[in-house]
């Protein structure tokens, strides 16, 4: 269930990516009102994941992360209706508020279900829910779009709310949880109410902040890249929509193999040493496909090659629920996952509309080139983290 709801997760932040052009054509947007929509919707990620993530700490894994899937499957249906910019934007941050809780609880709720000497690789299968929901983004957006229309992709988009209805009477509680709350109880300890002060203790506030330059960094990177990539690839390399889509494909299954290989390679060799090598992929891939494009253009399967890197290096996403579980305790591990990844993700409202202000003069190219920059800090940053290969859960 934390797989599927992180493949709706970003099949429903990306397709807006996919949808600019048609929503802008119809509604008579300017392609900074459709920035500041994407980004508003990121930003909402940051409420949605300091939010919900105290609510599992508190409730448990289990409801949480129902409530988030019902909430951004709504918000998603309901951005097909919406009639202009202020209700677009209403629509987009309700589908924020649940993407920024779903990913928190999710990765929260498999961390604390399978033991040390497997943590990253499953933690990493989950993340394989964010390249094959870019595909399918990039399927209906690229191809089904032009056929029925950018409303009713979103009304299509609302189906998630049914894995809700037919899996929850099936799912258990997180085993971790449960036993940290009846300690907690018998004990009564001041951590029966868990909550944000207890990351800015002494000994959490170092980490906490430490981990959260980690995600701006490795966050930046991700969304200047793909905020405006089919837009790039459509509008600065003419390509058609549907070639668009085809290309963005080959990024997403680099990713497929980049998720799925680095919990290996992280269980192996450790978080440091992948989160580097990952984010250095990421930066050369990216550096090639847009500063250096005219140089590999007429190869275009050499363009290829480069773009497929870019999606391995995006693997380097499957390290940070795992690693995150083992920085922080059970009695705010959901808070801590939810406030540092979507606090992160909440600046980036600003992503697209910084990308859309360069592009004025340097194209969008130029834009998204700054994402190789953030790829390299990240690769540099983690080493300011403790190394936590295989540690037991507190």
């Amino acid at each position: 269930m934390a797989w599927a709801g992180w493949v709706f997760d970003f099949y429903d932040l990306i397709l807006y990516s996919f949808l600019l052009i048609p929503i802008g054509a119809e509604l008579r947007f300017t392609r900074l009102e459709l920035s500041w929509i994407f980004g508003a919707s990121l930003a909402a990620t940051a409420v949605g994941g300091m939010l919900f993530g105290f609510l599992s700490d508190r409730w448990g894994r289990k409801p949480v992360l129902q409530a988030t899937i019902l909430l951004f499957s709504a918000g998603t249906f309901a951005s097909g209706l919406a009639p202009n910019f202020g209700w677009l934007m209403v629509f987009r941050v309700l589908t924020g508020l649940g993407v920024g809780g779903e990913w928190g609880t999710g990765q929260t709720y498999v961390a604390e279900t399978f033991p040390p000497k497997v943590r990253a690789r499953y933690g990493a299968f989950v993340q394989t829910g964010a390249p094959i929901g870019v595909a399918l983004a990039s399927l209906v957006g690229g191809f089904l779009a032009p056929a029925i229309g950018w409303r009713w992709c979103f009304f299509l988009s609302g189906i998630p709310a049914l894995l809700v209805v037919g899996i929850r009477k099936r799912l258990p509680e997180s085993d971790v949880w449960l036993a940290r709350r009846e300690e907690a109880r018998a004990a009564a300890a001041v951590e029966t109410r868990p909550g944000p002060s207890i990351l800015f203790s002494p000994r959490y506030r170092g980490l906490f902040f430490r981990a959260l330059v980690l995600t701006l960094f490795t966050m930046s990177a991700y969304w200047f890249t793909y905020s405006w990539l089919p837009g790039y690839l459509h509008d600065e390399r003419h390509f058609s929509m549907a070639k668009s889509a085809a290309w963005v494909l080959v990024t997403q299954a680099g990713g497929l193999l980049g998720y799925a290989s680095f919990g290996f390679v992280a269980d192996r060799f450790g978080r440091r040493p992948a989160f580097t090598a990952y984010s250095l992929v990421f930066a050369a891939g990216l550096t090639m496909t847009t500063l250096f494009w005219e140089a590999i253009a007429g190869r275009p399967s050499v363009v290829l090659a480069f773009m497929f890197l870019v999606g391995v290096g995006t693997g380097v996403w499957g390290g940070f629920g795992p690693l995150f579980a083992e920085l922080f305790p059970t009695s705010v591990r959901g808070t801590a996952m939810g406030t540092i990844y979507n606090v992160a993700r909440g600046v980036q409202f600003v992503t697209p509309v910084i990308v859309a202000v360069i592009a004025v003069r340097y194209g969008l190219g130029g834009g998204m080139f700054l994402a190789a920059l953030f790829a390299a800090a990240t690769a540099g940053w983690i080493w300011t983290l403790p190394e936590t290969k295989a540690v037991a859960l507190e």
